[in-house]
C-alpha cells in the first residue's frame, strides 16, 4: 500500500512539473505544438524510467548518470541519431527549466553530449523542373488558376504548407508587395511577394469569387471546390499530380518547393540572414543547410569536369 500511495504522489509531482514545463515551451520559447507535443513526451518517458528506480523522492536527486542511463535504455531501442538528438534536446530544454524556475540549482544535462549526425540535405528541384511544373498546369481546367497560383506562391514566398493552407486575403498587400505570414509559434513575418506569384493569385482570385464559399472560409485565400478552406492534403496531391505531369520524376512536397525557394536564393548570392528571415527560422543554423546543399552541388561539378575527378 506505501508502495502504490508513494507511486501516487510521484505521478501528481511528474504530472504537475510536466504541465509547467508545456506552458513554458509554448508561451516562453513559442514553440509549435508538435514540439511542445515531442519534448513533453520525451519527458514523460523519463519520468517512467526515473519512478522506477525506488529510492527518488523529488526531481532535485536526478543526477548525469541518471539521464546516461535513461538515454542508453532508448538507444537500446534502435532509436535514430536524429531521435537520439532530439531526446538529449528535450531533457536540456527541461533541465534548463528546471534552473530557470530555482525547481533545481545545478543542471544535470551540462555535459550531456547530443550525438552527431550528418546535416539532412533536402530534395531540390532545379529551376528548370520548377517552370516545367508551374507552366505545365491546365488553365483551361476548373482549378488551373488555383492549382498554379498554389504551386507559384509555394515557390515564390518559400512558404510552409500550414502557411499557405491558412494564407489570409487580408493578409495579401499587392501595392506594397509583400505578404504577412503567421509562422510556427504564432511568430508574423513579412515575405517578399514576387510578379509570378502576384499575377497568379489576381487570376485565380477572379474565379474564386464565382465560388459559394462556406462561411469562415470568406478571407482563406485558397479553397476546395465546395468553397471550404484547401487542406494541406489535397495541395500534396496537386504537387504530386503537377511533377508527373511535367515529367519530374523526384519524389517530391510541398516543402520541396520551399527547399527549393532557399536553395536558389543561397546559388543566387542572397544573404544568408535574409534567407532566414523569409523562411522564418529562428535559428541560423536551420538556414545553414542550404549552403550545404550549394557547396554540394559545387563540388559535384567540380569532380565532373576535373580530369582527375572520377
Amino acid at each position: 500500500m506505501a508502495k502504490v500511495k508513494l507511486f501516487c504522489v510521484k505521478k501528481v509531482y511528474c504530472n504537475n512539473l510536466l504541465s509547467d514545463f508545456s506552458s513554458y515551451l509554448r508561451l516562453e520559447l513559442s514553440l509549435s505544438e508538435n514540439t511542445v507535443n515531442s519534448y513533453c513526451s520525451d519527458v514523460d518517458k523519463f519520468f517512467e524510467y526515473w519512478a522506477n528506480l525506488g529510492d527518488v523522492s523529488n526531481i532535485r536527486s536526478v543526477d548525469s548518470e541518471n539521464i546516461k542511463g535513461f538515454i542508453s535504455q532508448e538507444m537500446e531501442k534502435g532509436l535514430s541519431k536524429r531521435s537520439q538528438a532530439r531526446l538529449v534536446s528535450s531533457l536540456k530544454a527541461f533541465f534548463k527549466f528546471l534552473v530557470n524556475e530555482s525547481i533545481i540549482e545545478l543542471d544535470p544535462c551540462v555535459l550531456i553530449d547530443s550525438p552527431k549526425i550528418k546535416p539532412y540535405l533536402p530534395e531540390v528541384l532545379s529551376q528548370d523542373e520548377v517552370v516545367r511544373i508551374i507552366e505545365g498546369v491546365d488553365l483551361s481546367q476548373p482549378e488551373g488558376h488555383r492549382n498554379r497560383a498554389i504551386l507559384e506562391t509555394l515557390y515564390s514566398c518559400g512558404l510552409r504548407v500550414s502557411e499557405l493552407v491558412n494564407l489570409k486575403y487580408s493578409d495579401i498587400f499587392f501595392d506594397q508587395e509583400f505578404l504577412r505570414i503567421i509562422g510556427k509559434g504564432n511568430k508574423q513575418r513579412l515575405v517578399p511577394l514576387g510578379r509570378p506569384a502576384a499575377d497568379a493569385i489576381r487570376l485565380y482570385l477572379q474565379t474564386r469569387s464565382l465560388l459559394p464559399v462556406k462561411k469562415g472560409s470568406e478571407d482563406n485565400v485558397f479553397l476546395n471546390r465546395r468553397g471550404g478552406r484547401i487542406t494541406r492534403e489535397m495541395v500534396f496531391l496537386i504537387v504530386k499530380k503537377s511533377a508527373a505531369e511535367a515529367g519530374v520524376d523526384k519524389v517530391i512536397s510541398p516543402h520541396t518547393f520551399r527547399h527549393s525557394f532557399a536553395t536558389h536564393l543561397v546559388e543566387n548570392g542572397a544573404d544568408l540572414r535574409a534567407v532566414q528571415e523569409m523562411l522564418g527560422h529562428e535559428s541560423i543554423l536551420t538556414t545553414e543547410i542550404y549552403t550545404h546543399i550549394n557547396s554540394e552541388k559545387w563540388r559535384d561539378s567540380i569532380l565532373k569536369c576535373h580530369p582527375r575527378g572520377n
